[in-house]
């Protein structure tokens, strides 16, 4: 008679499991999800700081407003006292109070506040891209993997011609396309001034790279004895891809994520920096540098502070994500033992 399992062997980690493990292993990864954390919990706190600390409206003009500063009134724009004299100076920072803690803009609102509110657009808009480029390109590249022949055919051309335009060039040219009439697909309107509008945009040009890799990684799959051995038992194709395909190239999806969310927030705020991406009312960390660009020698604060929340958004996220590379591939964990 056979012997009966062991407690250890009934309680064998899965896969899964040990690929949380080993990421919470990982202290560069670890600490990037830290970081991650803390920047979001942050800007979700938004509308907290700027009704209860710094008590101002970051989307509305303050042209008059004034502010006490070391006990002290003071006008929130003067009049430019050099050159022609013609224009404002915005107040710079405060650093001792909560109210203009990073100082204002040209329109008199607090950067502190359009900070926070700008993290919360640039945040959704990357996240929310990121999940529908993955997933669309998870159906796409198994789809072209697994039917082959003319289907794999259209699908991959389809591709190269996305994957043949510039990035940058191809987003900017249907931004521009876009913001004028907004997006129709039968009852899937977009209004112009709609975020989803940016986050449609960013996931469509991105699809590719994600469609590309898990299409050559089904190519493989669909040569391995279980997927032969399915195909041979009379299974339907769909239920092939989903219960044999789809969990082999989930890990691949879930490394891409992180990985896309950075590459969607520098595409937002490249747009936005360019006023092809996120409109007015609403604000992003794009859209607030572009707004310090004529400060930048006066009060470079405007401008710096987003860059470097954007720059540490996406170095947080690409670490993270090779965090997530490492724990979800075996062979990253063979060669880490050897």
């Amino acid at each position: 008679m056979a012997p009966l399992p062991t407690t250890e062997a009934r309680r064998s980690p899965g896969p899964w499991r040990t690929a949380v493990a080993d990421l919470s292993r990982n202290r560069p990864a670890t600490a990037a999800a830290v970081v991650l954390l803390i920047v979001v919990v942050v800007c979700l706190c938004a509308p907290l700081y700027a009704d209860h600390i710094a008590h101002t409206d970051p989307f509305q003009s303050h042209v008059s407003g004034t502010t006490v500063v070391d006990g002290k009134t003071v006008p929130v724009l003067t009049p430019s006292s050099t050159g022609l004299g013609l224009g404002v100076t915005p107040i710079g920072p405060t650093w001792d109070t909560a109210h203009y803690f990073l100082g204002s803009d040209n329109q008199g609102r607090d950067v502190m506040a359009r900070l926070l509110y700008g993290g919360r657009t640039s945040l959704f808009i990357g996240v929310t891209a990121a999940l529908l480029t993955v997933v669309i390109g998870t159906a796409v590249g198994v789809l072209a993997g697994y039917a082959g022949g003319a289907v794999d055919a259209v699908i991959s051309r389809i591709l190269d011609v996305i994957w043949a335009f510039p990035v940058y060039l191809l987003a900017i040219c249907l931004s521009v396309v876009l913001l004028t009439d907004g997006l129709r697909l039968g009852p899937l309107t977009v209004d112009t001034g709609s975020l989803w509008l940016p986050v449609v945009i960013i996931a469509a040009i991105y699809v590719p790279y994600v469609a590309r890799p898990l299409r050559g990684q089904v190519l493989v799959l669909r040569n391995k004895e279980f997927i032969q051995a399915a195909i041979g038992s009379g299974a339907p194709a769909l239920r092939v891809m989903r219960r044999e395909v789809l969990p082999n190239v989930v890990p691949t999806a879930i490394v891409f994520l992180p990985l896309m969310t950075a590459l969607a927030m520098l595409t937002e705020s490249a747009l936005s920096f360019l006023s092809v991406g996120v409109q007015p009312p609403d604000a992003s960390w794009g859209t607030i540098i572009e707004d310090g660009l004529g400060l930048l020698y006066t009060r470079p604060a405007v401008t710096i502070a987003p860059g470097l929340l954007i720059a540490l958004t996406t170095v947080a996220l690409n670490v993270l994500g090779d965090g997530v590379r490492d724990a979800l591939d075996p062979s990253a964990r063979l060669r880490g033992g050897v």
